[in-house]
């Protein structure tokens, strides 16, 4: 998919984006507000025009990747199966116009090719415990928050929301910066502390066979801190530098690799502290936001009719819309889950209809089951009688339809990206409103990373320099 590309917006160029984005989210507000568990209770197809359904209908998955999408496979080239209404063309070419561009400026040959499991831009120690895309992701983000720290003389980076400390690990074993790590749940803190030891004791071994490989000079491991970070106060001790230091004190840059809801805002607000110069901070899950206090931030867009982002549509943000691009070219037989969960949910009405979306967690395979023992299952994971007469016509009649499941499930995830540009334009307005300097890039590969949108902000511009941000390391 095109988009806009966040990097070099004017001031007034946000604004109006901004003002855009709202009026667009509010038209195609239906189908996001739309549950797709109530697919079938609340008859979502009829709600499309009469012209969408007879342009979607029928199109196989991969079909929808590509036409609706606008995500097609290596070489196709995109052919409409019939004529599609303007105003279904004008939704595609609108959600592909306004949302940021995911796509990252460097083309690289991809680090998972020799081994799918294993990068091969991180030497072995500091593969180990870690996932394929966490390898991606704190490689990528620890050389961009060291070429940062050099830009904008860092003497410390604070990494807050931690977690097991893959990305302090890497910053400060791999990168050589001075890191403090701070997380809130003490388990993850002690599990952190053991692979320190763990990676030290490797890094010890892998230079008594290949010296000239490791890094030179002495060795410091992340410092550890269990301290939970308000989003609505200062947190002191996030601030407290690690060492005392001469004349000038602490310069900080804080970073946090997708710091869940609230915890991306108490990033935001803690930059305005004079010892923080600089900041790199991946969001996620936008639905945990508080509400207010997490959105909006910026006076600009809390002054716009239209600008709130209700739960729902904050969580269909973070949905992945390449990642579901791609199960639909493989048209496998998971696609069909949430026609099977609508199908439950008449059900699961007509035992109790106050009973609504309730969640139905923890059904191993779906895929290889008939839609009776998928109801029955489910039936029982919400407390009631998996022995209640079902009406298989009626479920067969439901399961017939997957396919338009698919479509409509299909339209929300392409107005998704909308929201989570909204979202983070309005992080950036809350820091030019201030008078900081910020800009968003993409930085992960987002089909293996979707919210791959690293915010980065300076007290003073860069300037040209700040491109060098934007380019990957050999």
């Amino acid at each position: 998919m095109s988009g806009v590309s966040a990097r070099g917006l004017s001031p007034e160029q946000r604004r109006q984006l901004a003002v855009k984005l709202t009026r667009v989210l509010a038209r195609y507000r239906p189908i996001l507000d739309a549950y797709i568990i109530e697919f079938f209770t609340d008859n979502l197809w009829a709600t499309l025009p009469g012209s969408w359904q007879e342009a979607l209908d029928g199109l196989k998955p991969p079909q929808l990747a590509t036409q609706l999408l606008g995500v097609p496979g290596e070489g196709e080239v995109v052919r409409y199966s019939s004529v599609w209404p303007l105003s279904l063309l004008a939704l595609k070419s609108t959600a592909c116009a306004l949302a940021f561009t995911r796509t990252p400026g460097f083309q690289t040959p991809s680090e998972f090719l020799e081994n799918p499991s294993q990068s091969s831009r991180l030497t072995a120690p500091f593969r180990k415990h870690v996932r394929p895309k966490k390898q991606h992701e704190i490689r990528r983000l620890g050389e961009l928050v060291k070429k940062l720290s050099d830009l904008t003389g860092c003497t410390q980076v604070v990494d807050i929301g931690s977690g097991q400390g893959h990305l302090s690990r890497f910053m400060s074993l791999g990168l050589g910066l001075t890191v403090k790590s701070v997380e809130g749940d003490p388990r993850l803190v002690e599990r952190a502390q053991r692979l320190d030891q763990e990676l030290l004791q490797a890094l010890e071994k892998e230079e008594k066979r290949h010296p000239q490989v490791v890094l030179a000079g002495p060795r410091c491991s992340p410092q550890h801190v269990v301290r939970w970070v308000e989003p609505t106060a200062l947190c002191e001790e996030l601030l407290l530098p690690l060492e005392t230091l001469p004349r000038g004190g602490a310069r900080l840059l804080l970073t946090g690799l997708h710091a869940c809801g609230d915890l991306s805002v108490a990033l935001l607000r803690h930059f305005s502290c004079p010892e923080v110069v600089a900041l790199a901070s991946v969001g996620c899950c936008y639905m945990k936001l508080s509400d207010p206090g997490g959105y909006p931030l910026s006076q600009w867009v809390a002054g716009l009719p239209g600008h709130e982002l209700p739960y729902r549509l904050r969580e269909g943000a973070c949905h992945a819309l390449e990642e579901y691009a791609g199960r639909l070219r493989r048209s496998g037989p998971g696609l069909r889950t949430h026609c099977y969960r609508a199908a439950l949910e008449t059900v699961i009405r007509g035992a109790r209809p106050e009973l609504r979306r309730p969640g139905v967690q923890g059904i191993p395979r779906v895929h290889e089951l008939k839609i009776e023992e998928y109801v029955q299952r489910g039936l029982q994971r919400v407390g009631l009688d998996p022995r209640l007469p079902l009406n298989l016509a009626a479920l067969r009649a439901h399961l017939s339809q997957e396919n338009r499941v698919v479509a409509f499930f299909s339209l929300a995830l392409l107005l998704a990206p909308l929201v989570e540009t909204l979202i983070l334009l309005d992080r950036l307005l809350y820091l030019q409103e201030q008078g900081f300097h910020a800009e968003l890039l993409p930085i992960f590969s987002p089909e293996l990373s979707p919210r791959n949108l690293v915010l980065v902000a300076t007290k003073r511009p860069l300037g040209e320099a700040f491109s060098l941000l934007e380019t990957e390391d050999r």
